[in-house]
């Protein structure tokens, strides 16, 4: 049975991964990140000498499981995939979904306070370990932060297949009057041009984050005349930009069900500024060590489901057609045959 939702205090301590040779910060609901890429190396490093860690063998039947999630639909969804899965194999789950942002749940995680959540690898490489340039490669990037990571006492298994990376989108209807851009790059002439038609709504951590709005306008060369920038919470951004009002352009997730469902156009990445964002499990190392092979053999198979999509799809159900994050985790699991790979017995 699911135990009792739990009230977490709020944590504040920040962990402090490395100096940050070019200051500012990196917010993802309200962390600090360095972005110094000699401190990631360094970091990687220390993933190296934190050695190796030994999937454990016991059954996750019984097992005291606290999972957490961030705040926005796709993080409720992976939450609850977890709940139901973890349910599945025969534990004793702790719903701590719906934690907050990316701080409280790495925070919780580190500290113990949860066991799992769903943590995506850029934000892993970029704002955990202090990396200033991503790796473009999916595989060689998740094994880099696996590594990485392990030194401070965190597994990563397997990632899903998806890349929830952020794009920049408008709606169709204002073709025309925007100049039809189709790139990023076609956005340096109408701010050069018709600077009053250039303007971007985004969520809070965008415009701090060296992986948002500041190294995208250092990469392509332009920037948005700053009282241009409208921030508003994620889920009205989408809303805004289809009408239109107070922005022309707004910052959106690729596997946003939005994106389809109210038909913006998501310009071309062409410089591929943004880094991937594949989500993998994340698991404390005791949990792992104890419960290692259980757990990969009910995620791993649940990861290599979770393509862009059906992500893109579960994520429209819950943004757009209003259904429960709960329900949405609960068919997926059961319509891909996934909860027998997490079954105990």
């Amino acid at each position: 049975m699911r135990r009792t939702r739990l009230t977490l205090m709020t944590l504040f301590a920040v962990l402090t991964l490395l100096a940050a040779a070019c200051g500012g910060d990196q917010l993802e609901g309200g962390e600090d990140a360095a972005e110094d890429g000699d401190g990631g190396t360094e970091a990687a490093a220390a993933g190296t000498e934190g050695g190796e860690v030994t999937a454990g063998t016991e059954s996750l039947e019984g097992a005291d499981i606290t999972v957490g999630s961030k705040d926005f639909d796709e993080q409720l969804v992976l939450g609850y995939i977890s709940v139901t899965a973890l349910e599945a194999a025969g534990a004793n789950v702790t719903d701590q979904v719906n934690l907050g942002g990316t701080n409280v749940a790495r925070d919780a995680l580190l500290s113990g306070e949860i066991n799992h959540y769903w943590e995506y690898t850029g934000t892993g490489w970029i704002n955990h370990l202090g990396n200033a340039d991503p790796i473009p490669d999916r595989e060689e990037q998740y094994q880099e932060v696996k590594d990485a990571d392990l030194s401070n006492g965190i597994v990563w298994t397997e990632p899903a297949q998806f890349n929830n990376t952020y794009g920049l989108a408008y709606r169709s209807e204002a073709a025309d009057d925007l100049g039809n851009p189709t790139t990023l790059s076609d956005l340096g002439p109408l701010i050069e041009n018709e600077p009053e038609k250039a303007t971007l709504c985004v969520e809070s951590e965008f415009p701090a984050r060296e992986d948002g709005l500041p190294g995208m306008e250092e990469t392509y060369g332009y920037q948005f005349p700053s009282d241009n920038v409208i921030t508003l919470d994620t889920g009205v951004v989408y809303s805004a930009t289809d009408a239109g009002d107070p922005c022309n352009f707004g910052e959106v997730f690729t596997t946003d069900g939005r994106v389809a469902a109210l038909d913006l156009v998501v310009l071309e990445d062409d410089e591929s500024f943004f880094p991937l964002y594949n989500a993998a499990p994340n698991w404390t190392r005791d949990t792992y060590e104890q419960y290692g092979e259980a757990l990969e053999a009910c995620f791993d198979p649940i990861a290599e489901a979770l393509t862009q999509e059906e992500m893109t799809e579960l994520n429209k159900r819950v943004s757009s057609d209003g259904e429960r994050p709960q329900a949405v985790a609960q068919s997926f699991l059961e319509d891909n045959d996934l909860l027998g790979n997490c079954e105990s017995g």
